[in-house]
């Protein structure tokens, strides 16, 4: 029985440990916190899960609150315009894509927290306690594998930035979120829940989540501000109240369409807003420690992708899927540093893609792919292949990010549904009050 050992009890690392559990490894899970420390902290993330991930999750048997988070059926768009210079105000595009299969969103407190005791009561070695560098060089010759699934403190060091895949120096976007019960339905599909991404040029985003949390359904309430900018001002939030008092002023500034849906919300809890920042980056995958032992970095120890683009837990999640098969086709032979960066790079083969694809809705947008935005509102087909491209982000290298490859596409699905122009709703159209 080859002795694995995992630090960090999040995405990659739970699902990563109970994956190796259920196929006989003796693991060991390192945690800074308690499933009850978890449960009753802070919120800690935004997270939408969409099929390929999910499925990572069912082939395990974990995925415990299928039958109780809402099922997420669309994913839309709107596109604030300007009214005399001023952001927001107005929609110059709104549409909604239906999802091929239904995506979810979990509170990481409920699912980590429930992981965590699960991967214990299955008789696996849970160690609750910070770690550092030299901890880890202390007890790494103890383990034929040591894994590092936790993204932030000092061991995140051992891992170096990659600047070739790393085009940020600096956080692009200052980050603020809030769970809330009492949202209303978006009229514009009232039958079905989708997740809404608000697009305010210049000014930053705002997503609309629906989601499970502790005490039922709730909606997470997310922005995503340009660092400097009229969103930069939740560092100075004293507290929960007036975090969501600022979340929903700049609603009524920025999105007023999704404001009206919310005038009577409330906080879940006492812990459900989160504010920070953090730069985007790739690094080396192997990290040495002072005694010169490899350990692999896994999720987002090594790939930190912004969430303007929804697929961090995604892909955290496909990593520990490659990561389970590799360990496991690896038989006795050693986990050498050859072997990790081989199983790094077949990991990074697909979760390149979704960091492109963050990567260019972190940038300004060019006006092809404005253009493409407003399309998708009198072309359903466009709007569907953009919202199942979060589920499958290598398929935006077919058709969004080159101009021509944008236009034939537009003009293969126009001819296809009979139309010779577009039928409204593109950028600079019919707006939507």
């Amino acid at each position: 029985m080859r002795r694995i050992l995992i630090v960090g009890a999040g995405q990659a690392g739970l699902q990563l440990a109970l994956g190796l559990q259920g196929r006989g490894y003796d693991v060991t899970l390192m945690s800074h916190r308690s499933p009850d420390e978890i449960r009753s902290g802070r919120v800690m993330s935004t997270q939408v899960m969409f099929h390929t991930a999910l499925q990572h999750e069912r082939g395990l048997g974990l995925h415990f609150w299928e039958d109780r988070a809402p099922r997420i059926e669309g994913l839309g768009v709107s596109m604030a315009g300007t009214v005399a210079g001023r952001p927001g105000v107005r929609r110059v595009v709104d549409w909604a894509g239906r999802l091929d299969r239904c995506a979810q969103s979990v509170d990481q407190r409920l699912k980590m927290a429930g992981w965590l005791e699960t991967f214990a009561e299955r008789g696996g070695r849970v160690v609750v306690h910070g770690v550092a560098v030299s901890d880890l060089d202390f007890l790494a010759h103890r383990y034929d594998l040591v894994l590092i699934a936790a993204g932030k403190g000092e061991l995140a060091s051992l891992f170096a930035r990659d600047p070739a895949r790393s085009p940020y120096t600096a956080p692009q976007r200052c980050l603020a979120l809030a769970y809330v019960h009492g949202l209303g339905p978006r009229p514009e599909h009232p039958e079905y829940d989708a997740v809404r991404c608000n697009l305010v040029p210049g000014v930053g985003e705002l997503w609309v989540i629906p989601a499970l949390t502790a005490s039922g359904r709730a909606d997470i309430l997310f922005w995503e501000g340009v660092p400097g900018g009229p969103l930069d001002v939740f560092r100075r939030a004293e507290g929960p109240g007036e975090h969501l008092a600022r979340t929903l002023e700049l609603m009524e500034r920025f999105t007023p369409w999704e404001y009206g849906r919310a005038t009577a919300v409330e906080l879940t809890d006492a812990q459900a807003t989160l504010a920070g920042r953090y730069t985007p980056a790739v690094r080396e995958p192997v990290g040495l420690l002072p005694s010169g032992v490899p350990v692999l970095g896994a999720g987002d120890a090594v790939v930190i992708n912004d969430p303007v683009a929804a697929q961090g837990a995604n892909s955290a999640a496909k990593c520990a899927a490659v990561y389970l098969a590799a360990i496991t086709e690896r038989g006795d032979a050693p986990f050498d540093a050859a072997w990790m960066r081989a199983t790094f790079a077949r990991w990074w083969a697909g979760a390149r893609y979704a960091t492109k694809w963050t990567n260019a809705m972190l940038a300004p947008l060019p006006v092809h792919v404005r253009d493409l935005f407003g399309a998708a509102a009198g072309l359903q087909p466009v709007a569907d292949r953009f919202a199942n491209g979060f589920d499958d982000p290598a398929d935006f290298d077919e058709w969004f990010y080159d101009a021509a490859r944008a236009g034939e596409f537009v003009a293969r699905v126009r001819a296809g549904c009979g139309l010779s122009r577009p039928r409204g709703g593109a950028v600079g159209g019919t707006s939507q009050r």
